[in-house]
């Protein structure tokens, strides 16, 4: 049974940069096709096809980098940075190069384009703090599904037991849409919080929200991110980071930055327990329900449809 929604265009997230140091090769599902990343000696990293153009080696099984080159596992054929080939160990040439995919590092995040041609536009640009804590898990779902609950406020206290409400219209520009939103949840250790930040969502591939809590003197940043793995199979990750202020420290002294980064640590990984807690109540709706092309919405769901018409521009026209 065809997938009722295809593959959407766009950046979606392939692993952490942490998992790909110098030297490393390691492979990723991104819509039905593997993609082979690799970062060099000197740092480098690219993603690449993953099959070697001589006779088809899986250049993720096995395949090593040597240098600033990546070398096939089956002939030894090494490719440049720009995928042509530099030779063999007896200097035989291909006149062939790898297909280079579109890569891109925020955050210490990774991105793969997802799409036919150059990239028709770019990811925002980093916000200059690296996630400390994550999650992944697979869902069987399409990423567009996942992101539409970021404008389902009548779910929120349905499914999550959460007083999430609208507080301005979306904005919508290019390929960012902009949700407006207030929240009162609360997170493991720290009761009752009330959020209030713009989720900003960049294709359907990324959301991101930064959220000032005053009255605990810390900064959430969240980011979401589904990638489609197969028809109608998604892997979305979750990732955290919560920075806080190193407690019992008395006035003006200077913490070490080992402490600041242990409290950190253990504060990210709370915040990341009640985002986890939400997308496994999310889990059995999302993969049980149908997709509705023309849904029936009622008062007060207008972000919905507006979500809707924003998100047709990642796909071919005729797709919905």
């Amino acid at each position: 049974m065809a997938s009722p929604l295809p593959y959407p265009s766009g950046w979606f997230c392939v692993g952490r940069a942490r998992d790909l140091p110098p030297g490393r090769v390691r492979t990723a599902r991104l819509a039905g096709e593997d993609v082979v990343m690799y970062r060099t000696r000197r740092g480098a990293a690219r993603a690449v096809g993953p099959h070697c153009p001589h006779l088809g080696a899986h250049l993720g099984a096995g395949g090593r980098v040597r240098g600033e080159e990546l070398v096939c596992p089956f002939h030894g054929f090494a490719f440049a940075l720009d995928g042509s080939c530099l030779g063999a160990p007896d200097g035989t040439r291909l006149r062939a190069a790898l297909t280079l995919r579109h890569f891109a590092e925020r955050d210490g995040i990774l991105f793969v384009w997802c799409g036919d041609g150059a990239p028709s536009w770019e990811l925002p640009p980093p916000v200059g703090v690296r996630p400390l804590a994550w999650w992944s898990g697979e869902l069987r779902s399409h990423p567009q599904e996942v992101m539409e609950n970021s404008v389902d406020f009548r779910h929120t206290v349905v499914l999550h037991d959460l007083d999430t409400r609208e507080t301005a219209p979306p904005e919508v520009d290019g390929p960012l849409f902009t949700v407006h939103q207030r929240t009162v949840t609360r997170f493991p250790g720290l009761g009752a919080v009330s959020l209030e930040q713009p989720v900003a969502l960049a294709g359907l591939g990324l959301m991101r929200l930064t959220a000032e809590l005053p009255q605990l003197g810390t900064t959430l940043r969240v980011w979401v991110m589904p990638t489609p793995l197969g028809p109608w199979l998604t892997r979305v990750r979750f990732a955290v980071t919560s920075t806080v202020p190193l407690p019992g420290s008395m006035p003006g002294s200077v913490p070490g930055p080992g402490s600041l980064k242990a409290v950190d640590r253990a504060a990210s990984w709370l915040a990341l327990q009640a985002s986890v807690r939400i997308i496994k109540q999310d889990r059995p709706v999302l993969e049980h329900k149908r997709y509705l092309p023309h849904p029936h919405l009622v008062p007060g769901e207008r972000s919905i449809g507006l979500f809707r018409r924003w998100a047709r521009q990642f796909y071919p026209q005729d797709a919905h």
